[in-house]
C-alpha cells in the first residue's frame, strides 16, 4: 500500500513554496507601503477616515466570501466622492493588496487545487498585471473612465450570465493541462491586465474555470493567489508614480485585516444569490456614470 503523505509531498511541496514566495511577496509590499507612508506624511494627513476604514472592512469581507471587492469599492467612492477617478485603479491595487494576500494564505491551505495549474495561472496574471500597469499608471482621467467604464460592462455581462445560468456551473477537476491550460493562462493574463484598470479578477476567473471544466471552488485559491500576486507587483508601481490616493488605500488596507479573518474563519457562507445581483446593478450603475463622466469630459473638451 503506498505511503499517501509520501503521494501528496509534491503537490504540498509546491504550495508550501508558493506560500514562503508570497510570505517574501508580502513583507517586501508592506516595507514598500510603509516608506511611502512615511514619505506622504510630510506633506499630508494620511490617517484613514472612520468610512474609509468601513468602506474596506465591508468590501474585504464580502471579497473572502467570493463576492469581489473592486466595483464595490469604487461606487462607494464615486457615490461619497471620496477618490478622483484617475487615482481609483491604483488606489483599489494599492489599498486591497495585504487582504487579499491574508485570503490567499487561508485558502491555498483548505482548498484543493492542481498545483501546476495554480501556480502557472498566477504567473499569468503577474506577467499581466505587470504590462497594465505601466499603460494604465500613463493615462489620462477621461481615458480611465472610458476603460473601466468598458471593462465593468463587460463584467457584468459575465456576471449576469453566470446568475442566469447560461455559463456552466462547473465539473470536478481540479487542474488542466494542454489545450485548456493554454486557455487558462491566456485568460488570466487578460484578467491580470485589467485588474490594474480597477476591474476585479475574482468573477470573470471564476468563469473562466468553469467554462474549463473545473470545480468552481479551485477557483478561490487561483483568483486569490493570482490576485495576491500581481497587485503588489502592480501596486508597486503606482506607488512609485503617485498613482493613488493613500488615506483610502491605508483604509482598505486596516479594515481589510479583521474582516478576512471573520469571513473566512467565522461566518465562512453565507447565501450570496441576493447580494451578487445587487452587485450586478451597482457594476452597471458605475460603469454608466464613470462612462457619463468621460463623455462630458469629452464634451467639453471639443466645446
Amino acid at each position: 500500500m503506498p505511503d499517501s503523505t509520501t503521494t501528496a509531498a509534491p503537490a504540498d511541496l509546491a504550495k508550501t513554496g508558493l506560500l514562503i514566495a508570497l510570505a517574501v511577496v508580502g513583507v517586501l509590499y508592506v516595507v514598500t507601503l510603509v516608506r511611502a507612508v512615511l514619505k506622504a506624511r510630510t506633506t499630508e494627513n494620511v490617517t484613514p477616515t472612520p468610512i474609509g476604514l468601513a468602506i474596506g472592512f465591508v468590501t474585504n469581507f464580502f471579497d473572502t466570501l467570493g463576492i469581489g471587492s473592486y466595483a464595490t469599492t469604487t461606487a462607494a467612492w464615486r457615490a461619497l466622492k471620496l477618490v478622483p477617478d484617475e487615482k481609483i485603479p491604483g488606489t483599489l491595487n494599492v489599498g486591497h493588496t495585504i487582504g487579499t494576500i491574508a485570503q490567499t494564505f487561508i485558502f491555498t491551505k483548505i482548498v484543493p487545487v492542481e498545483s501546476t495549474t495554480l501556480i502557472l495561472m498566477i504567473i499569468a496574471a503577474m506577467a499581466g498585471s505587470w504590462m497594465g500597469a505601466g499603460v494604465v499608471s500613463g493615462l489620462s482621467r477621461r481615458k480611465i473612465q472610458l476603460g473601466m467604464g468598458a471593462a465593468l460592462l463587460g463584467a457584468a455581462i459575465l456576471l449576469f450570465t453566470s446568475l442566469v445560468g447560461i455559463t456552466p456551473a462547473g465539473g470536478e477537476a481540479l487542474g488542466v493541462t494542454g489545450v485548456k491550460l493554454a486557455l487558462a493562462l491566456g485568460g488570466n493574463f487578460i484578467l491580470g491586465a485589467l485588474m490594474t484598470l480597477g476591474i476585479g479578477l475574482y468573477a470573470p476567473c471564476m468563469i473562466l474555470v468553469s467554462l474549463l471544466g473545473m470545480n468552481v471552488q479551485a477557483a478561490f485559491p487561483i483568483m486569490m493567489g493570482s490576485c495576491a500576486f500581481l497587485m503588489p507587483v502592480a501596486s508597486g508601481r503606482f506607488i512609485r508614480t503617485g498613482g493613488f490616493d493613500m488615506k483610502a488605500a491605508l483604509g482598505l488596507a486596516i479594515g481589510a485585516v479583521p474582516a478576512v479573518l471573520i469571513a473566512a474563519f467565522i461566518v465562512k457562507s453565507l447565501p450570496l444569490t441576493v447580494l451578487r445581483w445587487v452587485v450586478l446593478v451597482v457594476i452597471l450603475y458605475t460603469a454608466a456614470t464613470l462612462l457619463r463622466s468621460a463623455m462630458q469630459r469629452s464634451s467639453a473638451t471639443t466645446a
